[in-house]
């Protein structure tokens, strides 16, 4: 089982690695065979299936993303902690709200991942308390 103190500093690992828009950082929290499903994948690349394979195609998929203009920003909301697994929720700042689960394999490689984007209209950075 994953433990909190690890998915927490996980989780904050990868939304600065997001936010600092280095491809290399993002790709080094997944196995070479990650396999990730996207609402996006089928929007973006016309998949119906909305699944890709390999760290390669994800490159070639998120390498828009990270010169996209106004500049992509994450802000992570929370953290949901699985037997194997974490889901990162956040903002994806001025677009939607994000849950994004990762699975792990047993040397904490992402091996899988599924993404799921708000139906909401496009959210503002939030308030901080």
């Amino acid at each position: 089982m994953l433990d909190e103190s690890w998915a927490r500093a996980f989780a904050q690992e990868w939304i600065d690695a997001w936010n600092a828009h280095d491809m290399q950082r993002i790709l080094c929290h997944y196995s070479d065979d990650f396999e990730m499903s996207s609402p996006l994948i089928v929007e973006r690349l016309g998949r119906p299936q909305g699944i890709l394979k390999g760290k390669e195609a994800l490159r070639a998929y998120w390498q828009p993303s990270l010169t996209a203009d106004p500049p992509l920003e994450f802000e992570l909301m929370d953290v949901l902690v699985g037997i194997d697994s974490v889901t990162l929720y956040y903002n994806n700042v001025g677009r939607r709200i994000v849950a994004e689960t990762l699975i792990f394999d047993p040397g904490r490689r992402a091996v899988k991942g599924m993404s799921q984007w708000s139906i909401r209209e496009p959210v503002a950075r939030t308030a901080r308390a």
